[in-house]
């Protein structure tokens, strides 16, 4: 029996003890409300990486929350993996919609359910425990380092200027990232391709004060029905995006490489039930993979406005906001689509309103080379746990950092995930397969051999 496999299956459950308790913090990055509760995050993993001895455990403080790094030099003239990740986990809202608590995990029918379980706790502990796993077998074949984020779902804004001022300590052949997923548990793939991010958020004010709608209903613009308005103009009847210049950069893929995408495995039907609805719908002559990944998104993230209490309240609010995202793909640039996303929605609104466009954060979209050592050995590594070649995809979520780490370290990165799309990352009921994290604390051993190796030809 393959001796990786033994190690894992005979501490099975003090894996997941150990993941247990690091998903009942509840480490919200977004909320100040729970700042305490993500230091303890941070602190926690301190302790763990304290006890995997490595060389240097520290906690970085920023003008958010604190980065957790560690190290681990076993020769230097090894190669070094840097392993990035974040403890930091999305709002658990809408609360009532959750089955269980969002932070008193449960496994039920083989899966950790919780928030941050595959998003991002999950996947980055299994790297923790693949260090203890090459400990006990007696060989760390690469150093390794780890920088450990608390701000990743709040847009990293702290991290490049601490990369910026750390470019030596983080020092490494190649960057390891465990936040994403693959097609199916017997369909392994890396994901090669992410798009990129631009958030704003907007308001539209009419009156001074909310207004009977019965007195006022006629002669004053309502700015709900303004903003839904202005919303709706953003795309046309063809799902096409209407912003002047947005798509002047898009990356248009030939026949070629649309027709290897296709050959991911895909059953609409599946995908329509698991979401239950009964049709698909987005931008006219993209297949929904395409869409969901090499296209430009526009999508409104939140929406608020007037009396949403229980009950009737007859008024016309004052105030409309929503929060909007636009997913990017490779040649569009984060603040020039901000820009131009501003300027546009600026003019839509009639004399009748004042509007304010307030951008929270963006990040950059990456493309990653299937032809790196760090590709080759992650391959490998899946064909030795899985008994497959993996397929490399295409991804639509954005991780920003890894077009950072190109531009700041110089260095690739491998984006070798173990979830999937069905895990309700963000939303209410996230969860991880049990087979899903223990197969990447199998996995991830592999990957650390055969950078080895590969750096030795």
């Amino acid at each position: 029996m393959n001796p990786t496999r033994s190690i894992v299956d005979e501490n099975k459950d003090r894996f997941l003890e150990e993941l247990i308790s690091f998903l009942k913090i509840p480490s919200i990055s977004a909320d100040s409300a729970y700042k305490e509760e993500v230091v303890r995050a941070a602190d926690w993993l301190m302790a763990q990486f304290n006890s995997l001895k490595m060389d240097k455990v520290e906690k970085f403080p920023t003008k958010g929350h604190p980065i957790v790094y560690a190290e681990k030099i076993v020769d230097p003239s090894l190669p070094t993996i840097l392993t990035y990740g974040h403890y930091d986990v999305q709002p658990p809202d809408p609360l009532d919609l959750w089955h269980s608590p969002p932070f008193e995990p449960v496994i039920k029918d083989e899966k950790i359910y919780a928030r941050g379980a595959c998003d991002d706790k999950g996947q980055l502990y299994m790297h923790l425990k693949a260090i203890e796993i090459l400990q006990r077998q007696g060989e760390l074949p690469c150093n390794v380092k780890f920088l450990i984020e608390g701000e990743e779902e709040i847009g990293s804004d702290n991290l490049e200027h601490f990369v910026q001022e750390h470019k030596e300590l983080l020092k490494a052949d190649i960057i390891l990232v465990s936040d994403t997923s693959m097609i199916a548990n017997d369909v392994p793939s890396i994901t090669v391709g992410l798009r990129g991010m631009s958030y704003m958020e907007v308001e539209v004010t009419g009156p001074n004060r909310d207004l009977h709608s019965g007195v006022y209903g006629g002669s004053i613009d309502n700015p709900i029905n303004i903003l839904c308005e202005m919303i709706a103009s953003l795309k046309d009847e063809n799902g096409a995006i209407t912003i002047p210049g947005f798509y002047d950069k898009v990356e248009e893929l030939s026949k070629t490489q649309r027709e290897f995408l296709a050959e991911r495995p895909f059953d609409r039907e599946a995908y329509m039930n698991d979401l239950e609805v009964d049709d698909l719908r987005g931008e006219s002559g993209y297949s929904p993979l395409e869409r969901a990944s090499i296209r430009p998104t526009l999508d409104v993230n939140g929406i608020w406005g007037g009396y949403i209490g229980e009950g009737a309240k007859t008024v016309l609010p004052s105030k409309a906001s929503a929060k909007i995202s636009m997913r990017l793909v490779p040649n569009q640039v984060s603040s020039e689509i901000t820009d131009l996303f501003t300027e546009h929605f600026l003019k839509l609104a009639p004399s009748t309103v004042k509007v304010k466009v307030r951008p929270h954060h963006g990040g950059e979209p990456a493309v990653v080379s299937t032809e790196s050592l760090g590709y080759q050995a992650a391959a490998k590594a899946m064909e030795d746990s899985f008994g497959k070649t993996p397929i490399p995809t295409r991804e639509g979520g954005s991780i920003p950092i890894v077009a950072l780490f190109q531009k700041e370290l110089g260095l690739d990165t491998v984006l070798m995930g173990f979830g999937l799309d069905s895990d309700a990352i963000h939303s209410p009921n996230e969860h991880y397969g049990v087979f899903n994290y223990l197969k990447g604390i199998e996995t991830i051993p592999y990957f650390h051999r055969h950078f080895a190796e590969l750096n030795k030809g």
